[in-house]
């Protein structure tokens, strides 16, 4: 309640509000994958460009399709549709066609978020949620990769196949990813070309040292929690070291693990979601633990050398279970 010019104010609690808005948090999250991008572009080319621009498109033209007539241009200027273009197209190899990506952006907030009820309400991350569709509905074009070669004006790939058209790769040089070649070949690449990027993958899977330098700002603003980041690491680490001592020429270093795919990705911006994440600190270290588990168990065992997709959303999906079970008793309350 405040008293000005004579006049009482009455309003209900909180009265005292933080500087953070929807918004602000989600164009600074966009900031920080910057360099990201400028790593995709240096390794890979003008496509990686091209397919950021198509997912975000789709993304864009889903939120303003599905979104009523007086809410687009707020919902449009506060940055979660780009950013989930923006996290979309870092999981897709660099020769996938762009109409794919744009379907892909535009599944992203209609199945991943709309669907739900808009920002706020999903369940589970619309990236991945975009990432998984493609998976099923395009298998052979996104496992096709290349590998960098420093051509920054030219396309891979089937970038430009037209819509339902195999059309002719523009180059015909694939590439598997490390995680592939440990996984089938059992030869692990250097651990100085995943730290740095020079390998073949999504365009998210360029430099792990910018993940972790961008995983550090944002625990540093407290945009991310910390214990879903520590769990995920730690559990990453354990489960796969057991292996790696057992049998170090089989089963990849734990090391190996953080560094290779998609991990870094997922772990900083993807697990950390706000929406689709526990509330509690207790259910955040069981939620980033089982994220952990599932990496390791599905790369390890599963039939694609990569998990990081399937562990998050299966842990979104135990999300309100986990809040269920570990909320927070009142105080005075038995």
């Amino acid at each position: 309640m405040s008293i000005a010019a004579g006049k009482i104010t009455i309003s209900t609690s909180p009265f005292l509000h933080g500087v953070d808005t929807t918004p602000r948090i989600m164009w600074e999250v966009t900031l920080t994958l910057l360099p990201v991008v400028a790593a995709a572009y240096y390794f890979f080319g003008l496509a990686a460009l091209l397919l950021i621009g198509a997912t975000i498109a789709g993304c864009l033209a889903a939120e303003y399709l599905f979104l009523p007539a007086t809410k687009r241009k707020s919902a449009l200027r506060d940055g979660s549709a780009t950013l989930t273009g923006l996290l979309l197209a870092l999981c897709l190899p660099p020769g996938f066609p762009l109409w794919m990506s744009f379907v892909g952006g535009f599944v992203a907030i209609g199945m991943g978020k709309m669907i739900w009820g808009g920002l706020g309400n999903n369940v589970f991350n619309p990236a991945l949620v975009g990432r998984a569709f493609l998976q099923a509905a395009f298998p052979t074009a996104i496992t096709t990769w290349s590998a960098p070669d420093g051509h920054y004006l030219s396309l891979r790939g089937t970038n430009l196949a037209l819509p339902f058209f195999q059309g002719h790769a523009v180059d015909a040089i694939s590439s598997a990813t490390p995680l592939a070649t440990m996984k089938f070949d059992h030869v692990a690449a250097p651990l100085m070309q995943l730290l740095w990027g020079n390998t073949s993958g999504s365009l998210g899977e360029t430099s792990a040292i910018l993940f972790i330098l961008a995983g550090l700002y944002l625990l540093f603003r407290k945009i991310i929690n910390w214990r879903i980041v520590v769990s995920i690491v730690a559990m990453v680490v354990a489960f796969s070291g057991i292996f790696w001592l057992m049998d170090g020429s089989r089963y990849p270093s734990p090391l190996f693990m953080l560094l290779s795919g998609g991990l870094l990705l997922g772990t900083v911006y993807m697990a950390t979601d706000l929406v689709t994440s526990p509330i509690t600190p207790r259910g955040l270290w069981i939620y980033g633990l089982g994220i952990g588990f599932l990496v390791v168990l599905i790369r390890t065992w599963g039939g694609l050398p990569e998990g990081v997709m399937y562990a998050i959303l299966l842990m979104n999906a135990c999300t309100p279970l986990i809040n269920r079970f570990t909320k927070i008793k009142p105080y005075g309350h038995s």
